[in-house]
């Protein structure tokens, strides 16, 4: 499409923009002016289009299930020309990530916990956790350890929220058989879950039964038709505030779209990094109140129940006692 960019673009009114980009032009303008240095091309040769230009192009890339193919008619350009927009630009998302993505200190800590709090009734919860599979088409090495419970190939996103539903821990990589706990294991948060400084005043994640139950990762009593109504109201609390990763990946994928279906791209090693640029996106939007209607529901994944009592026992033991104590005030408070 000749000048897409360059004339029909700017007419559109905010309203135009954000369905075409899924964010108002404010905030593509708060991105453009960050990652549009790494954007420039620094070695002599043929000059790279213009940085407004690749960013427009990426975002349509992560918003849209469009082909490259699609792509490149729509913003006149050749598919290499496409395909080192789309890296460029994720490469310099992803760099941003621990600015925009980040655990909270003591003072956003209190800020969260009262946030959920307030709509679950469940204390001291700084963030829910949860994993999502983005498909991916068949890689060709080694294809049979991407294929996840439902029969998909897919590349799997860890990621705890807050109760507004920004992340504050995100990490992708994972091959779709692997199980969660073994996700959480692979990744920081199993180093980070036994720091006390990263869980101060008492605070915890909370989880589905699909990982160990910890001091710092309180998991819902196991319904084996025997459950008191104190663990009951336990449950349904704990569920309550969890609901929140549940949302944010549906505010993720509703967005952008490309992480909604199959997505195609031809390296599987680049795949983590635009998942993270989108979660960054995703935060930055919610950052500005850029809020955006269209949130997928998504089918509940099955909960991969792991054996709760193993692992580090003594660790374990304090997660039983603090799960127990908090169960007890729960149904006292709810009387």
């Amino acid at each position: 499409m000749e000048n897409y960019v360059e004339k029909i673009v700017p007419q559109f009114d905010d309203g135009q923009f954000k369905s075409h980009f899924r964010m108002l032009p404010e905030t593509f303008e708060f991105i453009l002016k960050i990652i549009a240095p790494k954007l420039v091309r620094k070695k002599p040769g043929c000059p790279t289009i213009q940085p407004n230009k690749q960013l427009l192009l990426a975002i349509w890339k992560m918003a849209t299930p469009d082909s490259y193919r699609s792509i490149c008619e729509k913003f006149n350009v050749g598919r290499a020309t496409a395909l080192k927009c789309v890296r460029r630009v994720v490469n310099a998302l992803e760099i941003l990530a621990p600015a925009f993505i980040a655990w909270p200190n003591e003072e956003r800590s209190m800020v969260i916990r009262n946030g959920f709090f307030a709509t679950s009734n469940f204390p001291n919860v700084i963030g829910a956790i949860d994993g999502t599979h983005i498909n991916i088409p068949a890689p060709r090495d080694h294809p049979e350890s991407y294929v996840n419970r439902k029969g998909h190939h897919s590349i799997q996103l860890q990621a705890v929220c807050d109760h507004q539903c920004k992340f504050i821990h995100c990490y992708a990589g994972n091959v779709g058989s692997v199980h969660d706990q073994r996700v959480f294991r692979l990744s920081d948060l199993n180093e980070d879950i036994h720091n006390p400084s990263k869980f101060l005043n008492n605070s915890h994640i909370i989880g589905d039964a699909a990982y160990t139950l910890q001091e710092h990762l309180l998991v819902p009593y196991r319904d084996n038709g025997h459950l008191t109504e104190k663990q009951k109201n336990f449950n349904c609390c704990h569920s309550s505030a969890r609901m929140a990763i549940e949302r944010s990946f549906g505010l993720l994928k509703g967005r952008f779209r490309s992480l909604l279906t199959t997505l195609a791209m031809e390296r599987v090693d680049l795949i983590p990094k635009y998942i993270i640029a989108c979660c960054v996106l995703h935060n930055i939007c919610l950052l500005k109140n850029d809020d955006f209607p269209s949130t997928v529901e998504l089918l509940p994944e099955a909960v991969q129940y792991h054996d709760q009592v193993g692992g580090n026992v003594a660790v374990n033991r304090l997660g039983v006692i603090k799960r127990d104590d908090i169960c007890e005030r729960l149904s006292i408070r709810n009387v």
